[in-house]
């Protein structure tokens, strides 16, 4: 593909295509106006300096200062982040533009090198945090409140002190950590450079797994056929980028003396083990009652002796299949999130009105949705690939909902908004459940309830089933590594070996099903960040019960919860719920949400 200049443009720009009306574009212009702009090459000249200035001043020395001294160093830390995270933003969300252009990966690889060279001497930071004394710390809080602000920071970063190496074999790493990111950068070119061919016509990955929801069986089945034909010509490069990943993985985890490969994870997310097992053992028990009983009812719906894998997301045969245009789309959202408190309806607003999010699908752009936070002092920006079908309505709620979200939490500065995977999803997940109480409320028609509330249990199954399911894989992968290099043939057995389980007995495989976990992003850009979504749903669906009780004070409660950030554990943040994700019955409460909806669904069926 050509590589050009793209434009920014004012934000509903883009021209209607197939009735979706104007397509919002980003602006980037409130991070920087372009790759050359002088305001980028200060930040850059200002990080090389005060990244020396910074271990010059603190390296050997953060055990002798006072509490209002080791207050000025942490400041100092946060305003370096704050600069690189704007940085990387901006080289990041201008890549994901277009994927495709060398220029732009040049510069995003080109930052992200200079931003290692730079930040490399101030490994030493956590480093010697990590050697002060409890006491020594415990007594600088008491002695300064503003310090004292950031325990939670020092808590998490604490946590990896038995993991901790030399400051010699760190500073390694941290350098290495380049070389690792260019095996996500092969993985995203390769998936964004892709080509599948449907009834004659070329596509890339997010218009062919659209085709997966297409009403035309033989259009789903030729698009299923097709993924598998292209995902297994590509196979031997993501096996190798598979590998790679995690044996890189291994390799750290081994020296770090981390017990499984899942633990680091559960240390970023501030969540114990435990409470994780707990989750995955909650939804792996309710297979049978949530994803094999829905997968039944489904069948019998569409009139099949057995359902092939390319059903699986089919729309239901009485489902309207008109397109949802953009402004319809818009006023669904913000409606149900007005509804529920106005401000988060005005939270929400900008991000239509000032080029905060990029919703079109274009020619190498990144497949997916996100909300990426850049950094406090600017504001999030929402990814879409826009098709107008009603699941779409449902992503512009939830990545909407991650946007308010870090918007509330930037109060908290760039150490303490940053929230943990598990509660990330927190507001996207309700922002969705918001939208889809309010769609199912303006229903007219059992038939219209009926879509409603199946669309509904399907995207659940698909975030906490399916996202179980994937987070099984992930620990099947990890532990097969640790013994061997893996074959293609193995990473496919043990993507089939969850398949089943979770899917239940309603589905026949076709031959190339089994390359399917080629194409999904986290397993190579997050590993184990999968079990975020199903912890979310779970305890959104609780809070929701809380909210749908008639709770005093829930929006009050719930607004806090969302400035916190990441200022507090999982326990702080849902006590005043009267909700404990460390009890075990906490998830059969979100489960139990899901397998109502089913018994609705049977019950409709007479």
């Amino acid at each position: 593909m050509q590589s050009l200049p793209f434009p920014v443009r004012d934000a509903n720009a883009t021209s209607g295509t197939d009735g979706l009306g104007n397509l919002p574009d980003w602006d980037l212009s409130d991070l920087y106006t372009s790759d050359d702009a002088p305001e980028l090459q200060a930040d850059l000249d200002w990080l090389a300096t005060e990244c020396a200035a910074f271990a010059a001043d603190y390296e050997g020395k953060l055990a002798s200062l006072s509490a209002d001294d080791l207050l000025t160093c942490v400041l100092r830390n946060e305003k370096i982040s704050q600069v690189s995270g704007r940085i990387m933003s901006y080289a990041g969300l201008r890549y994901y533009q277009l994927t495709t252009d060398a220029e732009r990966a040049q510069f995003m690889s080109n930052c992200q090198e200079k931003l290692t060279n730079f930040t490399t001497p101030l490994v030493f930071f956590t480093l010697e945090l990590n050697r002060l004394e409890d006491e020594q710390l415990a007594a600088a809080f008491a002695h300064n409140a503003d310090l004292a602000r950031y325990e939670p920071v020092f808590r998490r970063i604490r946590a990896m002190k038995p993991h901790q190496l030399s400051d010699e074999l760190e500073k390694f790493l941290h350098d290495l950590g380049v070389v690792g990111d260019a095996w996500e950068r092969l993985f995203d070119e390769t998936i964004a450079g892709l080509t599948f061919q449907v009834d004659g016509e070329d596509y890339n990955i997010e218009g062919t797994l659209n085709f997966l929801t297409d009403k035309a069986r033989a259009k789903r089945e030729a698009a299923a056929r097709e993924l598998a034909r292209v995902f297994s010509e590509n196979l031997k490069i993501f096996s190798r980028v598979h590998n790679t990943a995690a044996k890189e993985k291994e390799v750290i985890d081994r020296w770090r003396q981390m017990p499984t490969a899942q633990t680091g994870r559960h240390l970023s997310n501030d969540v114990e083990p435990e409470v994780v097992e707990a989750l995955r053992n909650a939804v792996v028990a309710a297979y049978p009652r949530l994803s094999h009983r829905y997968y039944e009812l489904k069948r019998k719906w569409l009139g099949l002796d057995r359902m092939q894998v390319w059903d699986r997301n089919a729309p239901l045969p009485m489902e309207d299949d008109s397109i949802v245009g953009w402004d319809e789309a818009r006023k669904t959202v913000m409606d149900a999130y007005t509804a529920f408190d106005p401000r988060l309806g005005a939270l929400a607003e900008p991000f239509f009105d000032k080029g905060w999010i990029d919703a079109g699908v274009k020619p190498g752009k990144a497949p997916g949705a996100f909300a990426h936070p850049t950094v406090t002092n600017v504001h999030p920006y929402v990814m879409l690939n826009y098709l107008g079908k009603p699941r779409d309505v449902m992503t512009l709620a939830h990545e909407l909902g991650h946007g308010v979200h870090q918007v509330l939490a930037a109060e908290q500065g760039e150490m303490l908004s940053s929230t943990p995977l598990t509660l990330a999803e927190t507001a996207s997940v309700f922002g969705e459940m918001l939208t889809f109480r309010a769609m199912l409320d303006e229903a007219e028609t059992q038939e219209q309830r009926k879509v409603l509330l199946a669309g509904k249990v399907e995207d659940m199954i698909n975030t906490v089933v399916r996202q179980i399911a994937f987070y099984d894989f992930e620990c099947k992968l990890h532990a097969a590594r640790r013994e061997s290099e893996l074959t293609p043939d193995d990473i496919n057995a043990l993507w089939m070996s969850v398949q089943a389980e979770s899917l239940g007995p309603a589905f026949d495989y076709m031959d190339g099903y089994e390359t399917f976990w080629a194409y999904i992003p986290h397993f190579v850009h997050s590993p184990f960040y999968v079990y975020a979504y199903a912890f979310g749903d779970g305890l959104v669906n609780a809070l929701y019960a809380v909210y749908a009780s008639g709770a005093d004070g829930f929006q009050d409660k719930y607004i806090d919860m969302l400035k916190a950030g990441g200022s507090k554990h999982h326990k702080e943040l849902l006590a005043p719920f009267g909700l404990d994700a460390s009890d075990p019955a906490f998830w059969d409460k979100g489960l139990t949400m899901i397998s109502d909806m089913i018994d609705e669904l049977e019950a409709m069926e007479g």
